[in-house]
């Protein structure tokens, strides 16, 4: 009797229940232990389990929301009558937006506290030892750039610097270094301490960004300060000060500083007979603005600079003297915000005004550049498998430039707009496989011609830590001003780029391996010694680059080390400019070796660094010989350090040494114009200004929290 109660007492309970269950599986066939199932908005729910089954009751009548989640893939959701919900087969999808899921690496060094994979944090733009805190400079010590230490700029896998250009929040820079003399290395105009991300592309770059032949650089600047503070520096080549603020919904932050290098001269003499050592002063400005939906930035820089000097030459015994005076204004604001519905918006505009004044001997030569550069692109992201970027820009450049000397008089220069469009898709197949394709289309109305580009990149992860990726496009860039503003008759510069790249990552350990071939057509070709007014121009030039780049990096093996080498192995030939055959640039260097050390001394409270950089001969012409480029100098060595000493957690004493072993490295040959009575042309080599760098700073930082210092900055 009592059973029969106790039946019927369960009968009662259970009656109008429904039974949910199933199997979870994932892709390929394989059970998942332990996913979650339950119905939207209740407690009723089970755990699948170690076949992957899961069963479960309910008193909810109707259409119903069934959940499946599970670490690592992604959320099944079905929506249905919940008597339907038995026997359910459910297949769950890999989670693509896990930080384990493959990254498209080909061509591309990332350089961020939010990337995926850092290959440099921003630390390491200003604590390398040879940078001198210039981005620029620690860029240089990553594969795929040459060392042409008498230039500054970046030479990327065979492209000269003109080739690589620079974008700050997506919008382009178009005088991005300070201008200089022959055989005196420039830098970059820019503090790396307002940028909190850096991209560094050797190739195979995306479709949003157009008139660079081999590399792009992309500055991303601090979304949000994360204190007030107030940063003093005094060195031995000037001053700097910073300062931050931060309000409720936005924040201001700017740097200005001031250089002149007429002290240090007096006490380290250099090769030149300076009448004017230059001086200059720099400032630049952050505006950030929260808006409901987005975030507004405004970014300003100045700079003004000058010297005067004698340059020895060989063809005259008394030098030249060569003066310059400059000033340079940069404008930029960003806005990216969310739409709805998946869409953000991603717009800017940037103004350049730069204006030189070059003397020569007894000529002068004024140029002015005004230029500007609107943007605007969508995105959609359609799920996690998919997205869709599209958009389109105008670039605008006034060039004029006036040449005097007695009686000579002439105007040239040149107005260019570059209308393009873009639009780009991201797959991603599964956490192992994605594909990155796109198109991009430029009008250059001084040639009224259109370039059409594709590009494509693919990446697959081979292994918990290991991928390949490959990637092709094809890419143009009108010719420089110093072409342009004297013949327009020409049309576009092209390249082609093939790369195959394979990236290991494990637990602070990186290594890349990267094999690139680029085909150019279209070069600039004239046929006098340089670009001038009584030049012939065309576009018939062609070369192409190949070679292998590697890198590793390990800051974990050894306790309170970190290091990184890398290797460059370059083929290159070009016949382009006034070459009579096809020949490798003199910029260019076969191997290239950079080895960056770093390491913390915690009862010092210091940080030691050293910088190794090796280059192979770089080719000459010897008139002697009559053989174009065919001679090379001997190899290039340097070795800096530094050491950054904390006198208390907000005050530090920096001290760096450039090649502090003295090496005699010579930058090339410069022969005389006439041959001696021997029917010899005699020669000088082109050395440095100084073998040695010198510098010493103190810096000091007035922070909320009493603990931020400028070692990030050093």
């Amino acid at each position: 009797m009592l059973v029969t109660i106790i039946t019927l007492f369960i009968s009662i309970i259970t009656f109008g229940q429904t039974t949910i269950s199933g199997q979870v599986t994932d892709h390929k066939g394989e059970v998942v232990i332990g996913a979650n199932v339950y119905l939207e908005g209740t407690y009723d729910g089970d755990t699948s389990d170690e076949y992957g089954k899961f069963s479960f009751s309910t008193d909810e009548k109707g259409v119903q929301t069934l959940i499946i989640s599970f670490l690592s893939f992604e959320t099944k959701t079905i929506i249905g009558d919940v008597s339907k919900f038995s026997n359910l087969q459910i297949k769950l999808r890999e989670d693509v937006e896990s930080l384990d899921t493959v990254i498209i690496s080909a061509g591309t060094f990332e350089a961020g506290d939010n990337s995926k994979v850092s290959v440099l944090k921003p630390l390491d733009v200003v604590t390398t030892a040879s940078a001198l805190g210039d981005f620029v400079g620690a860029l240089q010590t990553l594969p795929g750039t040459s060392n042409v230490a008498e230039d500054g700029r970046l030479f990327v896998r065979g492209g000269n610097a003109d080739e690589t250009q620079i974008f700050i929040d997506g919008i382009r820079v178009f005088t991005p270094y300070a201008p200089t003399t022959n055989n005196m290395p420039t830098r970059g105009r820019y503090s790396p301490f307002l940028f909190d991300g850096i991209t560094f592309s050797t190739g195979g770059y995306s479709s949003e960004f157009g008139q660079a032949l081999s590399s792009v650089l992309l500055l991303n600047t601090i979304d949000e300060p994360d204190q007030e503070k107030t940063d003093i520096g005094i060195m031995s080549v000037g001053a700097s000060i910073g300062n931050t603020q931060k309000w409720d919904k936005s924040s201001l932050s700017f740097n200005a500083s001031y250089i002149n290098l007429a002290p240090y001269l007096a006490v380290f003499k250099d090769r030149n007979e300076w009448k004017t050592p230059v001086s200059g002063a720099q400032g630049e400005t952050v505006f950030r603005q929260k808006l409901n939906n987005g975030m507004l930035k405004f970014y300003a820089a100045f700079d003004a600079s000058k010297f005067e000097l004698n340059q020895e030459d060989i063809n005259y015994e008394e030098g030249i003297d060569f003066k310059l005076k400059n000033n340079n204004f940069y404008l930029n604001t960003s806005y990216k915000g969310v739409l709805g519905h998946n869409w953000t918006l991603t717009s800017g505009v940037s103004y350049t005004y730069a204006k030189n004044k070059i003397g020569i001997q007894t000529s002068t030569i004024n140029a002015t550049e005004n230029s500007a550069h609107l943007k605007l692109k969508l995105k959609k992201r359609f799920n996690s498998r998919f997205k869709l970027s599209f958009g389109a820009e105008q670039f605008i450049t006034d060039f004029k430039e006036n040449y005097n000397e007695g009686f000579i008089d002439e105007t040239y220069g040149f107005n260019n707009n570059i209308t393009a469009g873009f639009a780009e898709a991201d797959v991603i197949f599964s956490k192992a496989l994605a594909l990155k394709i796109g198109v991009r289309a430029d009008h250059s109305s001084i040639f009224n011609a259109i370039n059409v580009a594709p590009r494509a990149a693919l990446a697959y992860k081979s292994s918990k830590n290991g991928q390949f990726s490959l990637a092709y496009g094809n890419f143009f860039q009108n010719p420089n001003s110093n072409v342009l503003k004297f013949n327009q008759d020409l049309r576009a510069q092209k390249t082609s780029h093939y790369i195959f790249n394979y990236q290991y990552v494990n637990d602070g350990k990186l290594f890349r391996a990267e094999a690139y071939r680029k085909d150019y057509d279209n070069l600039v070709k004239f046929d006098t010694d340089i670009e001038q007014f009584d030049s012939n121009f065309n576009t018939s030039g062609q070369g192409y680059a190949q070679g292998v780049d590697f890198f590793w990096r390990d800051n974990t093996s050894i306790k309170a080390v970190d290091y990184w080498v890398s290797y460059s192995y370059l083929d290159t030939e070009r016949d382009y400019r006034n070459y009579t055959t096809a020949a490798q640039p003199s910029y260019a260097t076969n191997h290239n070796l950079s080895i960056v050390g770093k390491y913390w001394i915690e009862n010092w409270k210091s940080q030691v660094g050293l910088s190794y950089g090796f280059s192979s001969g770089r080719p000459y012409t010897n008139p002697n010989t009559n053989a174009l480029l065919s001679e090379r100098t001997k190899a290039f060595n340097s070795l800096s350090v530094n050491w950054a000493y904390l006198l208390s957690p907000q005050k530090i004493l920096y001290f760096s040494v450039n090649n502090v072993l003295g090496f005699k490295n010579i930058n090339g040959y410069q022969y005389a114009n006439t041959p001696d009575f021997n029917g010899q042309f005699n020669r000088r080599a082109l050395t440095p200004a100084a073998d040695q760098f010198f510098f010493v700073g103190f810096f000091w930082t007035i922070s909320e929290d009493g603990k931020e210092n400028q070692l990030d900055n050093l």
